[in-house]
Parts: structure tokens; sequence; C-alpha cells
């Protein structure tokens, strides 16, 4: 389909497929394996000589459409799509990477995508180092000789920090390294890392991409023999999204162009909305002047987002009362939904950090990350007053 076509059509016109019955909605095919029409066939697509279904731990019609919509959206050669944003980062180093090789990555990751880089992968004997994902010279820095692979999340989790994609391609490139980039908080629709200049976008598809906190999923986007690897550990290893999650994310793509558009409007009205409010010490949000990568932030997001973070005098303790606090939002760590979530990073989601690591990437006691949804924006604002009265003891 044409590569010039509009977000909002690619996300409902490309990666379509039809049976025989010509169905209109993407069919969803619940089968465990393909039959074929002679030994002869069943010889040549196991051999890779003739293209088709064969198992569904790697090949399904219904996961193929998704990894057509999204590469699409992306501007990708090719989508690799997994069970879980986790799997799509773990088969991402498996596939790529080898015992003794070096990953340069940023601080302020997600905290099991920071366990997973340290405790897993290190026991296979992959090392790591972080660096600050807004300080390009300390990626330059962290290269050894055995460098194979930059990572980052732009915006990061949960301090919404903005990297320098440019950049730090060409700093990974002059190193001969990779360089990818977790998409998550942005999506095809506000941001295209590969149009950046990265190798490899991953995402954890539950979040934006879904958009209703239904499924799990996860992929990696890049070149087609750069990904070859990646899909290869994939085939061999198993980490399979589901034909039915997959249903569900390519009905989700439908509507990201428009849910991304609403969520932006919604956290940029409520974190200058934040601003003002008795007990909060900063708000970090991409798109207020106030960020201190507001610049680089729109030269290439779209538009902020739909995270925010905010930081609460009193600590911990004031933090949580705020949280019990709320009526209308959902108390939970995951984000990307319709639903409007809050939760406290320090004691969820990056939990598993230590003390020093957190305190090293910026995360403390007081942070509080909201992940915007799509109600209107003054039962939100008016959710929050009353929760930061009851936290603050201000009436």
């Amino acid at each position: 389909m044409d590569a010039t076509l509009h977000p909002e059509t690619l996300a409902i016109r490309t990666g379509t497929t039809r049976s025989p019955f010509g169905e209109h909605s993407e069919a969803l095919f619940l089968t465990s394996s393909f039959v074929f029409g002679s030994a002869a066939e069943a010889a040549a697509r196991f051999a890779g000589t003739e293209p088709g279904p064969i198992y569904a731990r790697f090949i399904n019609p219904t996961v193929s459409m998704f990894e057509q919509r999204l590469a699409a959206l992306e501007g990708a050669e090719r989508c690799v799509a997994f069970s879980s944003g986790m799997a799509a980062i773990l088969a991402t180093v498996m596939g790529l990477m080898r015992a003794g090789e070096h990953i340069v990555a940023a601080r302020t990751l997600f905290g099991s995508t920071v366990q997973l880089l340290t405790n897993v992968l290190g026991r296979f004997g992959i090392e790591v180092s972080f660096v600050s994902p807004t300080e390009p010279e300390e990626w330059r820095a962290a290269v050894r000789p055995n460098t194979r692979l930059f990572f980052l999340e732009s915006p990061s989790n949960p301090l919404t920090e903005v990297s320098d994609i440019r950049t730090l391609a060409e700093i990974a490139h002059a190193a001969g390294a990779w360089l990818a980039v977790d998409n998550c908080f942005c999506t095809p629709v506000l941001q295209r890392p590969l149009a950046l200049g990265a190798d490899l976008v991953v995402h954890s598809a539950t979040k934006y991409l879904d958009g209703q906190g239904r499924v799990l999923g996860g992929a990696v986007l890049g070149a087609t023999q750069l990904l070859e690897g990646v899909y290869t550990f994939l085939r061999t290893a198993g980490p399979t999204l589901s034909a039915f999650n997959a249903w569900v994310l390519l009905k989700g793509l439908e509507t990201l162009p428009l849910r991304m558009a609403a969520h932006s409007r919604n956290a940029q009205a409520l974190a200058e909305w934040l601003q003002g409010q008795p007990g909060v010490s900063r708000v970090l949000y991409p798109g207020l002047p106030s960020h201190p990568q507001h610049a680089l932030a729109r030269s290439q997001q779209a538009s902020g987002g739909g995270i925010l973070a905010f930081e609460l005098e009193g600590g911990r303790e004031t933090a949580w009362r705020l949280i019990d606090a709320v009526r209308l939002m959902s108390i939970t760590a995951n984000l990307g939904d319709a639903k409007t979530t809050i939760t406290h990073p320090a004691s969820t989601t990056h939990s598993r950090m230590t003390p020093e690591q957190r305190a090293a990437a910026g995360i403390g006691e007081g942070l509080i990350r909201i992940a915007v949804g799509l109600e209107h924006v003054d039962d939100l604002k008016a959710d929050l007053a009353q929760a930061l009265a009851a936290a603050t003891g201000q009436r």
C-alpha cells in the first residue's frame, strides 16, 4: 500500500489479507497448525522456498496482519510480534548479541527492563553500562570495543526525559553499534524513531497500541535482515503473540491516531493545571516549556504524549495519601489505557531497583506518574484537586 498515506489511513487500511470468504473485518485464525496440500508443499514451506503458514508458534495470518500494519505505521521494513513488551526486548538482545558483548542503556528505564538487562542477561555474559538519557557525551564515553547495542526509552518511564535520537544514532553507528528505541510512550503516531536514525523500535503493544487494557503484546521493528536473528529467536524459543491478542491489537491500531491526539490534549491541560497547585514541587511533561528537553521534544515528537509525572512535597507518605484519595483514577501500574491510571513508581514499577539505582535515575519517594486517559479533563482536575487537598491537609 502507498507509504505516503496519512497515519489515520495506514492504521485502518494496511495489513489486511482477506480469506476466500472476503470478510471486511480482519479474520481471527484460532488454530495451532496448518494443513498442507501435499508432502512436497509441506517440505517447501519448512524449507522456506514456498510462502505460507506452518505452525502458529511463529506464523499465523492474524499475527502477520498486525505486524504488517504496525510496520506501515513505523515506516519499517519488518515487524516481529511477541507475547509482551518484555519478550520483545529479550528477543532483541538474544537475537542480536552474544556473550561477552556490551550494551549502553539509559539510566531511566522501566524497572523490569533494568532487571532484564542486569540480573537476567548478566548471567549470560552480556555487560551493561547505564548512562544519562539526556547527555550524549556519556554515551560516547561509555562505548567499548565490544559495544553492540544502545538502548533507550524516549520519553523515559517515569520521568518523561527525552533523548536526542538523531545524535545517539550517530554515536552508536560510529561505534559499530545499533540503536534501539522503546517507542511505547509516543507510538508511531507521535514519533518515528527509524526516521530519526534508530535501527530498531521496540513496543509494549499492551499499552497504547491496544488502548483499552485488554491484552498483552509486544513488537520489534527494523530492517528485514537485521530482524532475522530476532525472528529466529521467536521461532525457536516461542514467546509468541497469540492470534486473539493480535486481532484485538489490530482493532486497537484503527483508533490509535485519534486516541493519541486526545491523550495528548488531556495530558497537556492537566500538566499545565498541576503546575499551579500547592504542594506540587515540579511537573514533568514534554509539552511544558519548563520541561528540560521541551525544545528537543518539539523537534522529534508530534506532541507531548499522554504521560506526566509530578513531585509532591512530603515524600512517600504524602504521595500515598494522594493516591489513596483519588476517586476517579485507577490505581494501577499499567498505562496507555482509555482510563486514567495513577501510580507511585518508587514502590511499584521501579521497586525492584535498588535505592541507589532509583536515586541515580531521579525517581524520588514523592514522585507520582499519571497516564492520562480519555475522560473529560475537567473531571480529572476535580479528582486530583480533592486528592491533593486530602494529601496535603489543605481545604
